[in-house]
């Protein structure tokens, strides 16, 4: 009877090689390069316009369509050093959210750098954030704070949502318009507020005074909770005051975004009579 041929490849000195092989080649291949997570991909009409506007946004590359170009209606001054490309907006599909409207307009940039507290500049009227971690939420809050001339956001290192095109298409250009100052302890961070003359307001529904009522002094912090759990009780216990918006309605709780947006008007008017 004839004996078959064994399989060379199959032999365990052979495999022996295809180990030592395949050994060669994972420690000659090229180590492949990080994730970025200091790079954002911004989008939306409003959002890349303030972007490319802003001074201190370091800019890689637009990618734009021919009509969303017209509509930026940028002066080409504003353009300069930055790499443009002329594309398809499936080209942007695949880069940002598939649900995301990108309005045929992506920018590639640097993520804003989060300041300390000792960065926060002159103002009367700042935000602070109490673990609020919806970008759909921070974004439109931080228009609302852009819109009444708030100085500065204030949010904790932890537990609270970073840059990104939803944030940022949320706050449709007002990212660029605010200072964003994260802190590791925020009770702490009220503590020094109220040592520079800041009355920090905390909104909570069983407040014991109405918002417009509460107001005193010439230098306000509203200080939000997140939706459904409110202020942290150590929040509640630092900051000067408690206090609630009235809602007369049927339905009596607000979106944290809008709330914010009514305690900022009411603030405004507060700080405007005292000028």
């Amino acid at each position: 009877m004839t004996r078959k041929k064994t399989d060379p490849s199959g032999t365990p000195k052979d495999s022996h090689y295809a180990r030592l092989r395949r050994a060669h080649r994972e420690q000659t291949r090229p180590a492949k390069e990080p994730a970025d997570d200091s790079v954002v991909h911004l989008y939306g009409l409003h959002t890349v316009r303030e972007a490319i506007l802003n001074p201190t946004r370091k800019r890689r590359r637009l990618l734009v369509t021919r009509n969303a170009m017209q509509r930026l209606d940028l002066n080409p001054a504003a353009l300069k050093g930055l790499d443009v490309e002329t594309v398809d907006p499936k080209a942007i599909d695949a880069l940002v959210n598939a649900d995301a409207v990108h309005q045929g307009v992506c920018l590639e940039a640097e993520a804003l750098t989060p300041q300390p507290l000792s960065k926060l500049s002159d103002t009367s009227l700042l935000l602070i954030l109490d673990q609020i971690t919806d970008p759909h939420n921070v974004g439109a809050i931080m228009r609302s704070a852009v819109a009444f001339g708030a100085g500065a956001l204030i949010t904790t290192h932890r537990h609270s949502p970073t840059e990104s095109g939803v944030l940022a298409k949320a706050a449709s250009g007002a990212l660029e318009h605010i200072h964003h100052i994260t802190v590791r302890n925020l009770a702490n961070a009220i503590e020094e507020l109220k040592s520079i003359d800041f009355q920090t307001v905390g909104l909570d529904s069983e407040g014991p005074e109405p918002l417009e009522t509460t107001f005193s002094g010439a230098r306000i912090a509203l200080v939000l909770g997140a939706e459904g759990k409110g202020l942290r009780q150590k929040t509640r216990t630092t900051v000067d005051a408690l206090a609630r918006l009235d809602v007369p309605g049927a339905i009596r709780s607000l979106n944290v975004s809008n709330a914010t947006a009514i305690a900022l008007y009411a603030a405004h008017r507060h700080l405007s009579s005292k000028a």
